[in-house]
């Protein structure tokens, strides 16, 4: 008639663990939803979706290095670094669009020009972010840091990986799959 029951502290850190996923894929549904919304293609939307297996590399990484323990601060943490993909993912693609319908120009030429063109804004807010987060991330040991540091490293190792493969994948895909033929 025993049975073994964990509590305190660990329960609760489990069912937060629970609720924060659950909501989290809630999320990249609704994303992809809306991205579909904006896009009005499913192709569009899945471009910019594949920016989050390129954040999460990175952001798996900086866990890994950190002694691999996922804390709710970590998955807080890879919940800002998907928005910031996906919001890099639109800055592309919405400009490969706007030179393909509006300039006119062919395929190639359009993501040659739209991936010059982004190279720098999207450098510039993957620079900045960074720069404020080294600070939080190198307090990893101080007092107070407890939540910071592991969200930050996250942050900090999925936007690395993140912007550089936005720059190099996602322009070649969007050369493979895009359609062209859009009005």
């Amino acid at each position: 008639g025993y049975h073994l029951e964990l509590g305190g502290e660990f329960e609760s850190e489990a069912a937060a663990s629970r609720t924060i996923l659950g909501l989290s894929v809630l999320a990249i549904v609704g994303m992809a939803f809306l991205l579909f919304m904006a896009f009005r293609s499913w192709r569009d939307a899945a471009l910019v979706m594949f920016n989050l297996p390129l954040a999460l590399v990175g952001g798996a990484t900086a866990v890994w290095l950190g002694g691999g323990i996922m804390s709710i601060a970590s998955l807080v943490g890879f919940i800002t670094l998907f928005g910031i993909a996906t919001r890099n993912g639109i800055m592309m693609i919405t400009h490969y669009r706007h030179l393909l319908v509006v300039e006119g120009l062919p395929l190639r030429d359009a993501v040659i020009q739209g991936s010059v063109d982004r190279l720098i804004p999207i450098l510039m807010t993957a620079l900045t972010a960074a720069l404020a987060l080294i600070p939080i991330v190198l307090a990893v040991g101080e007092p107070g840091n407890e939540i910071q540091a592991p969200m930050a490293a996250v942050i900090l190792g999925g936007l690395t990986s993140a912007t550089l493969l936005n720059l190099l994948v996602i322009p070649t895909l969007f050369a493979r799959f895009a359609v062209t033929s859009r009005p």
